[in-house]
């Protein structure tokens, strides 16, 4: 994804055979310790391995982050529920280069009103609108979907995706910046409600905007974020051309992970390899060691300290748990980040999910009502509890074969209803709900083995699903993705490096957390004195001429910072 706030080409940077750049000799072999084996820390510790660095990756839980893959208990092998990220937009183009990479394969995902979803259901008031193309909807709904489009026009994001879509950086930069000056503030409930487009017409249809939306469905859960959040969601392409992974998309970092590196001193060796076959523990505490080896330019290193005890030292560090992690989870010693940076780590805003997935014998969804024609369930959105349904036909395409049902895919408020209830407690009410939306059908008659649920939130290694900014938070959000090419950081806070998709200004997609990672990947290389080629300049050599807008510096009646919040010794 261009993100317009910082432009940067990585899908070009990746694929350039110039590669990603060098280190000195006296730095070959310097030790990089990787925080989470996730899509962004593994691409991180994958890159540097090739560079000639020894990566040294830690994982409190499982390989993959949210990008989690789960089989039924009790049931079929091969069919699986997507707990975290099951949806990738191909504009993604660095995710897809490690997707590409690992040989996994995809298909279309089944989003409403998608040819891949066949047909799809709009529960909305009691009333039941069916539709196998947008169409056949009513034309409120069609007059809602334009309201949208003029709401985005009048601010010019048509203009900001031709600029995107011709790689004209420039024009992007000069199309973003402004909205940014001008939309900071703003929420995207704000934003609806204020455009030419709704203002003129009535209330129900900003109602209908929220539970229906645009693209994967509604999005009123998401009315208090910034717009700037959203804006970005669509000039980027993120919610169009959905991609599925077979298999489940964790295979992607479990394969990376087994991946053999294709140049470098570790040719021919995995990560797996390297570690010997498992990652070491999490990671219990972060702070400043001693003297470093004399390849890095700060004259010490990080101590990491995992959960069972063991001290090591390590060159630099990379970090790509959720920033909260740093003061709720790890004991990091504060003096390894300024007053700022904490501050913004602090006031990072994560969104609760909930999903709950049931097994089914069948895609018994594909049967027709005789008397209407109409098949009997739907991609559904509604706006009772569950929201969205999604229909998963299993990956053969027989009409016999078990399938997967995603009964409830939830948000923010949305998902904090199901937090406190059994798996069995969510499954027994998205299905009664369901069967108010299609009274002939007998859901539960064709549900096998045993559902799988998630609350993201109740997750003690995640605390949340992922970023979503708030209005007014754009400072905090550049604070954090500039990290990379801090020069004025004092010597006590250089070699630590943050990534993944909460660093990224597009949270919650695989691609952000690839971009970070890579970011984070010229940093490391910089600090222990290597360079990009100069034939193959990196993210941090373009970052003066695409670099996000500084706020402050453009504002001259912007108002300081206030004054940061004391910390206790775990930067807490």
């Amino acid at each position: 994804m261009l993100t317009p706030d910082f432009p940067f080409e990585h899908d070009r940077w990746l694929t350039h055979p110039a590669g990603l750049g060098s280190v000195p000799a006296e730095a070959r072999g310097a030790s990089v310790a990787v925080v989470g084996a996730g899509i962004s820390g593994l691409v991180a510790a994958y890159e540097l391995a090739r560079l000639g660095l020894r990566p040294v990756v830690h994982e409190a839980d499982q390989i993959g982050g949210r990008l989690r893959s789960v089989p039924f208990p009790g049931g079929v092998d091969g069919v699986l529920a997507e707990l975290g990220g099951m949806r990738f937009p191909t504009s993604g183009r660095s995710f897809f280069h490690y997707l590409d990479l690992v040989r996994a394969r995809t298909t279309p995902f089944p989003n409403p009103l998608t040819p891949t979803a066949a047909s799809t259901v709009i529960d909305l008031g009691g009333q039941v609108h069916y539709a196998e193309s947008a169409a056949d909807l009513p034309p409120f709904f069609t007059e809602v979907a334009r309201a949208w489009a003029s709401a985005l026009a009048e601010v010019g994001v048509p203009d900001l995706q031709r600029a995107i879509a011709e790689r004209d950086l420039p024009r992007v930069k000069a199309l973003w910046d402004p909205l940014v000056r001008a939309r900071d503030e703003q929420s995207f409930y704000g934003f609806v409600a204020a455009s030419a487009a709704f203002r003129a017409l009535p209330y129900a249809a900003r109602e209908a905007f929220g539970q229906v939306g645009f693209g994967t469905g509604g999005w009123d859960t998401d009315f208090p974020n910034s717009i700037l959040e959203i804006l970005r969601v669509i000039a980027t392409n993120a919610d169009e051309d959905h991609q599925r992974v077979l298999g489940g998309v964790q295979q992607v970092p479990l394969r990376l992970w087994a991946q053999p590196l294709p140049d470098g001193p570790f040719a021919g060796q995995s990560l797996r390899d390297l570690h010997g076959g498992a990652p070491r523990p999490g990671v219990a505490a972060l702070a400043r060691a001693g003297s470093a080896t004399s390849g890095t330019s700060t004259g010490s290193r990080v101590a990491v300290t995992d959960r069972w005890g063991r001290t090591t030292a390590h060159d630099a560090v990379v970090v790509t748990c959720q920033s909260w992690l740093l003061s709720a989870r790890i004991e990091t010693e504060e003096a390894l980040f300024d007053h700022p940076t904490w501050m913004a780590m602090d006031r990072s805003h994560y969104a609760q999910s909930s999903k709950t997935f049931v097994m089914v014998d069948r895609p018994f969804w594909r049967d027709r009502d005789p008397a209407t024609g109409r098949r009997v369930m739907s991609t559904t959105l509604t706006d009772r509890m569950t929201r969205a349904t999604y229909l998963l036909d299993g990956e053969g395409g027989g009409d016999d074969e078990p399938a997967t049902i995603c009964l409830s895919y939830t948000w923010n408020d949305d998902a904090l209803k199901w937090l406190a209830l059994s798996t069995d407690e969510r499954v027994r009410l998205m299905v009664r709900s369901l069967g108010e939306v299609y009274p002939g059908v007998d859901i539960a008659s064709h549900i096998i083995g045993e559902p799988v649920t998630v609350s993201w939130e109740s997750d003690p290694n995640f605390m949340g699903a992922f970023r979503g900014a708030l209005p007014g938070h754009y400072r905090y959000q550049r604070r954090l993705f500039s990290h990379f090419v801090r020069d004025d950081l004092p010597p006590a806070q250089q070699g630590l490096f943050l990534a993944g998709d909460d660093i990224s200004f597009t949270p919650g997609w695989a691609d952000g957390a690839v971009t970070t990672a890579l970011n984070a990947v010229w940093g490391v290389v910089r600090h222990l004195g290597g360079a990009a080629h100069p034939d193959n300049p990196g993210p941090g050599d373009a970052f003066a001429d695409l670099a996000p807008l500084d706020l402050d510096a453009t504002d001259p009646s912007a108002s300081a910072d206030p004054p940061p919040t004391a910390h206790d010794a775990a930067g807490g």
